[in-house]
């Protein structure tokens, strides 16, 4: 088997891992019940209007996909979890919006370059593994002069954190896996992005989470629902003193974050235009 075969087994593998793990536990409860206005801010900050045509990047349930369709926009969401899609465009029938629905790698998007005049992603692309790979597939399928537009995690805020609390107990990365809050810091972004960019505008934003009025409250609500969690957990199966400890780690970063029952989670919000 030559080498590039085994790669791409390897990438497949790892792709297949990624869809199971989001498929795990109940994320669109993460989406709509802990950062429901995520999705609205993006929209608003790419400017979307009446007839634009719209591309969600690993869109999940349509956190950001359902808004911009109902802006009027001509939107394809696309996600890599075909499980994630058939949630979302439930939730999109309930609340009247209108849009596609697409099973796609962010890596490898099923779409023609320049084919639309928004990209976007609301705390999605940041998972892909290959983060060149998938920044260049971003700027490939928007069109010149259009916009992408990224709301990600920062490595220094709370979900950031908690990936850094998880790493000691999780396994070992694949070779080549990046951490994906690293899309959460702004020259990490501009080196991937480089000069096929223009205009481009990076802010680091909170959002309030008022979901969780104690510390066990939000380890046992990510333990249940949010699939990185419930993964890393699964790993720790057999190894009870191990996922004690991790039990403890998460509810000293929640206490060290929770104020009057809330915490605020902070994230990178950017937008440029293609050249």
């Amino acid at each position: 088997m030559t080498e590039a075969n085994e790669a791409d087994r390897t990438d497949l593998a790892l792709k297949a891992k990624h869809r199971a793990m989001w498929a795990l536990g109940d994320y669109p409860s993460v989406a709509t019940h802990v950062i429901p206005q995520l999705g609205a801010v993006l929209v608003d900050e790419c400017g979307v209007r009446t007839g634009d045509r719209v591309l969600d990047v690993a869109a999940g349930t349509g956190n950001a996909a359902v808004p911009a369709a109902l802006a009027g926009a001509d939107v394809v969401a696309s996600d890599l979890t075909p499980e994630l899609l058939e949630i979302g465009r439930a939730l999109a029938a309930e609340r009247g919006a209108e849009l596609e629905w697409r099973e796609a790698d962010a890596e490898a998007l099923p779409f023609a370059d320049g084919e639309f005049d928004i990209v976007m992603s609301c705390v999605g692309v940041m998972f892909a593994p290959h983060h060149q790979a998938a920044a260049d597939e971003l700027l490939r399928v928007c069109r010149t002069g259009g916009t992408v537009g990224l709301v990600s995690w920062t490595p220094e805020g709370f979900v950031g954190r908690m990936f850094a609390t998880m790493k000691p107990y999780a396994p070992p990365p694949p070779p080549g896996a990046q951490p994906p809050p690293l899309w959460g810091d702004e020259e990490h972004v501009h080196e991937l992005l480089g000069d096929r960019v223009a205009d481009v505008v990076a802010q680091r934003r909170t959002v309030r989470v008022d979901h969780f009025a104690q510390p066990a409250e939000f380890r046992e609500f990510f333990k249940a629902c949010y699939g990185p969690t419930i993964a890393v957990y699964r790993s720790l199966e057999g190894d009870p003193d191990r996922a004690a400890a991790l039990d403890d780690a998460l509810d000293g970063l929640a206490r060290d974050h929770l104020r009057d029952g809330a915490m605020d989670w902070e994230y990178l919000l950017l937008t440029a235009h293609r050249r």
